[in-house]
């Protein structure tokens, strides 16, 4: 192979790479928003059926391209790059084959939510820069008009969803709907910005104080009308995503999808049983630390009930929550070579949604570096006890997501669809953040048995998932049944369990990911150690899962042997 024919391949590889990116930022403009993408109009969503139809044909276009390129001439990471692009084109054409755009999901993360998420992450840094804001602000009603159509034919297609989701999500939404415009997330970047004081801005504060008044709160009242009215008009009881027209397709499409691997759902759910099986006999262990030997139903209750657990208010909570993150941060160099520019802060997620909402949750930072990343945690203490807080801090703050996705911001070398791609891979992310637990151990950071059992708390939580999930959509689980499953191993409070089951209704397969990714970390990790010996060390592993990027399970595995397979080749020295 002469030189020129071992540029060509990587050259093409460059070139198809940015045009998917250019395909990404047009397609999904918010992704492109929030990698600090200069756009050519406001338009935040592009969700109309016609949107759909248009992008699942451009991608079988870019798909053709991509199994046109030789992989002979590639190295490891040009690889990597092919594979995630094959990879997420095919995703997309197989989400499209079951309607995925005709039955979006609505809770947690809904479309109410995502617009909340991206005001909450955009930076307001001049007059022009408020402008825009506003011009995206007013834009939302369109998006939830667009979004709205397509469940509508759905529905028509015989496509529904559980009542318990259409509750929930209303909820959510009404919920949003208790702030006034002033005190909403729609106003909060005018509230942050250093720019604040100049004119221009202020009067795009005005301008916007009317958008959400006068249009945007209009528009959230008529969604959350409309979800309650799709449960007038047969929503379902159960809450398996089969029982309906391709629902086994659609939720293997989705199985695959989150765990990035080829697993069906009865293997996912046979791997959660034993993973549940291995994590009740270590939760025993530490059950006898504490000082119940023998009685670890005992000691949960003990857990669940005591108030020691529980910080007296949200601020306690929250100040608490950040003393703890200061001490993990200091012993982050001796673990970690890389480490982002970027910070973090902390902040209580607001009450109106906390019930709704899981324990806790990361915001990265956006790419542009204009705000720091945020770490939200519960605006109830009592679904955030004590006792899970260094496994909270490990896995959503540092060393965990956001700096995990910090650091894949500024991996400049990759291609701009990998750097900014994250979300796509939950296996990957969830996986490195579930490694991060137990990682903490060898940091230090649980220093009582209650934490040490909140560590194999959070395992378990995320063992159960993968019962739980397939449980509910695969052998068809009732609710109840759901929640026996969990409360019988799990301190959380009822309310928390339901909140998480829900969740599982909400977004078949997601939580399929986390423990499937961290299994896969450790299992990384042991070989590193096996096959390096005396010479692993922990920077130079992070270092290296975390130059991967964010990948299947299949590509990080791939990037790991060739990382292994160099340190153990010896260097030629140069000659003289």
């Amino acid at each position: 192979m002469n030189d020129q024919t071992q540029q060509i391949a990587p050259q093409a590889l460059a070139a198809l790479a940015e045009r998917y990116w250019a395909f990404e930022c047009h397609e999904l403009p918010l992704s492109a928003v929030l990698a600090g993408q200069t756009l050519q109009d406001a338009v935040l969503f592009r969700e109309s059926a016609a949107d759909h139809q248009r992008r699942n044909t451009d991608a079988g276009h870019l798909l053709t391209q991509a199994e046109q390129i030789d992989t002979g001439p590639l190295n490891a990471q040009e690889r990597a790059t092919l594979a995630l692009i094959k990879r997420e084109l095919a995703g997309l054409r197989a989400q499209h084959a079951v309607d995925s755009w005709q039955r979006p999901w609505l809770f947690p993360a809904g479309p109410d939510f995502t617009a909340m998420f991206w005001a909450n992450s955009t930076s307001i840094s001049d007059a022009a820069a408020a402008a825009l804001y506003v011009d995206r602000l007013a834009g939302l009603p369109a998006y939830l008009r667009d979004v709205q159509s397509s469940i509508e034919a759905g529905h028509a297609r015989g496509y529904r969803y559980p009542r318990v989701v259409l509750h929930s999500a209303a909820a959510n939404t009404r919920g949003i709907l208790g702030a006034t415009p002033e005190a909403s997330a729609w106003l909060s970047p005018f509230k942050r910005s250093a720019a604040a004081a100049q004119s221009g801005v202020q009067a795009q504060a005005e301008r916007a104080l009317g958008v959400v008044r006068d249009a945007l709160q209009p528009a959230l009242q008529a969604w959350a009308d409309f979800l309650q009215g799709l449960m007038a008009r047969g929503a379902r009881e159960s809450l398996s995503c089969v029982d309906g027209p391709a629902g086994a397709a659609y939720y293997r499409t989705w199985v695959q999808h989150f765990t990035s691997t080829t697993n069906d759902p009865e293997e996912v759910h046979a791997l959660g049983l034993a993973e549940v099986a291995r994590l009740e006999r270590e939760i025993e262990a530490v059950a006898g630390d504490a000082g119940y030997a023998g009685d670890v139903s005992g000691y949960r209750a003990f857990l669940a009930s005591d108030p020691q657990f529980i910080a007296p208010s949200r601020d306690a909570l929250r100040e608490s929550i950040e003393a703890l993150c200061k001490r993990v941060d200091r012993r982050i160099p001796e673990f970690f070579g890389l480490i982002p520019r970027i910070t973090y802060g902390v902040q209580s997620i607001p009450d109106a949604v906390s019930a709704r909402m899981p324990p806790a949750y990361a915001q990265p930072s956006p790419a542009d570096g204009t705000s720091a990343g945020i770490f939200w945690i519960s605006g109830l203490p009592s679904k955030a006890p004590r006792y899970l807080h260094p496994a909270l801090v490990v896995h959503e703050a540092w060393p965990g997501h956001l700096m995990h996705l910090a650091l894949l911001n500024e991996q400049t070398a990759l291609p701009a669809f990998r750097r900014y791609g994250a979300v796509k891979y939950t296996a990957c992310v969830e996986g490195w953040a579930l490694y991060c637990e137990m990682l903490g151990v060898e940091m230090g950071t649980y220093t009582t048995p209650h934490e040490h059992y909140g560590r194999l708390e959070m395992q378990m939580w995320r063992a159960v998932r993968l019962v739980v999930d397939t449980g509910i959509h695969w052998y068809g689980w009732s609710r109840e049944q759901a929640v026996v499953y969990m409360a019988e191993r799990l301190s959380l409070s009822r309310e928390t369990i339901e909140g998480e089951v829900d969740r599982y209704a909400a977004l078949p397969a997601q939580a399929l990911g986390y423990q499937i990714g961290g299994l896969k970390f450790g299992e990384l990790r042991q070989r590193a150690e096996a096959q390096l010996g005396a010479r692993f060390k922990h920077r130079d592993f992070h270092a290296a899962v975390m130059s991967a990027g964010a990948v299947t399970l299949p590509v990080l595995d791939d990037l790991v042997s060739d990382w292994l397979q160099r340190q153990q080749t010896p260097e030629v020295p140069h000659a003289a």
